[in-house]
């Protein structure tokens, strides 16, 4: 199999932005892509070409680099406009990509699951849309011209006819299955089982940590959204607590919307949780910077005043000189390693703690024909004693605040 090799193309806005860290990632997601970058390019521009992305220059350097590497391709790292995507394709002769392109790329290969599959297809056929919607301005119209008129006229018509009806169509297979899941969290909420979304940058090790915790057995690899679709498993606690751990998709700078729109019944399971685990991949030098986008990311799906248990992740791969990470937004701070199991009993420590915290405490005696509510203490709360004598049961518990009122 022959590999695709491309070149980058990156444009700095101004002096101190993140424009060379976000190349950086860009190589890490073409590679996770199975491409090979042989070159990148970046142009120091006030604003965006609106016509070609670069200057026509830069253009003319990028065609030589092309000839130059044989390469096959180009990325640029921002999401191109259809003029720009047809212009830069008509002079560089060569396939051109966005960064949006390669994500939904990646994630077309990542979808195990139908719910997965269904989103990424929607998000590939939103993009492909709006290239298609810029690219037949003038083929749609009636009497514009040579070349405005017949079988491209009717093709692009046509293509945009099937498109949408096939969006349509994804768009109630994945309504079904939001349905599908909303039941679930209700059932869940009746049955008072608390849960806990782990959220955070991708790659930063959070089907690491649910493997760990949970023996979940999902994939975990040092790639970029190494896993897509979400998982839910049972983690259990000291007390014989039980807590939910919902596993999210990774976020990333230049999340494209069409895949936001596309995964939020998906995402918005941190904004139904009971409280967000945030993983930060501790070791990373863009740490504080990729925080900052979850914490972006969070706000534009509505999730706000979650308590955040934010967990600095891969503590073993810490150099002696590394500086601590801090995030001033959560509430609690851990430094762990999902990898070696360092710090995660005191994790469960914690989480027991946090659950305790939405509990009241009883202390008393249960009569025996009350032993039926014993049942309810274990699954719903935390039962700390229990003493059979000649007058009933004494207990001491932790107990939802719907429960209390029973007893």
């Amino acid at each position: 199999m022959t590999v695709e090799q491309v070149i980058l193309v990156g444009v700095s806005l101004q002096d101190g932005d993140d424009t060379e860290d976000s190349l950086k990632e860009l190589v890490e997601l073409v590679h996770t892509a199975e491409a090979e970058v042989v070159g990148v390019v970046v142009q120091q521009r006030e604003n965006v070409h609106a016509g070609y992305y670069v200057g026509s220059g830069k253009l003319e350097e990028i065609a030589a680099l092309v000839a130059e590497t044989g390469a096959t391709g180009v990325v640029c790292d921002d999401e191109l406009t259809p003029a720009q995507l047809r212009n830069m394709t008509q002079l560089l002769q060569v396939k051109v990509m966005d960064r949006t392109l390669v994500i939904l790329d990646i994630f077309a290969k990542r979808a195990s699951t139908s719910e997965g599959k269904i989103q990424v297809e929607l998000a590939q056929l939103r993009y492909r849309m709006s290239r298609l919607s810029g690219f037949g301005k003038s083929m749609s119209r009636l009497g514009g011209g040579i070349g405005t008129r017949g079988p491209g006229e009717k093709k692009l018509e046509m293509d945009r006819r099937m498109i949408a009806s096939r969006i349509s169509q994804l768009k109630r297979e994945l309504e079904t299955v939001k349905q599908h899941r909303e039941i679930n969290r209700m059932a869940r909420e009746r049955n008072h089982v608390p849960v806990a979304a782990i959220v955070g940058y991708t790659n930063a090790g959070k089907s690491t940590l649910l493997n760990t915790l949970t023996d979940a057995g999902i994939l975990a690899e040092d790639k970029l959204f190494a896993t897509l679709d979400p998982t839910t498993r049972v983690l259990e606690l000291p007390g014989s607590q039980k807590l939910l751990l919902t596993d999210t998709v990774g976020f990333i700078r230049k999340l494209p919307h069409h895949l936001i729109d596309a995964f939020r019944s998906t995402l918005e399971e941190a904004k139904y949780a009971d409280f967000i685990i945030h993983v930060v991949d501790a070791s990373n030098p863009q740490a504080a910077k990729q925080m900052q986008i979850v914490y972006d990311t969070l706000q534009q799906l509505g999730v706000k005043d979650k308590k955040v248990i934010t967990l600095f992740n891969k503590q073993d791969a810490l150099g002696p000189d590394a500086e601590p990470v801090r995030d001033g937004r959560a509430d609690i701070c851990l430094r762990i390693s999902a990898r070696t199991g360092d710090g995660l009993e005191e994790l469960k420590q914690v989480l027991a703690q946090t659950l305790r915290e939405n509990r009241r405490f009883i202390s008393g005696i249960l009569s025996y024909n009350q032993a039926g509510l014993l049942q309810q203490i274990r699954s719903k709360g935390e039962l700390l004693t229990e003493e059979y004598l000649p007058e009933g049961i004494r207990i001491e518990a932790y107990v939802p605040p719907e429960l209390y009122g029973k007893l």
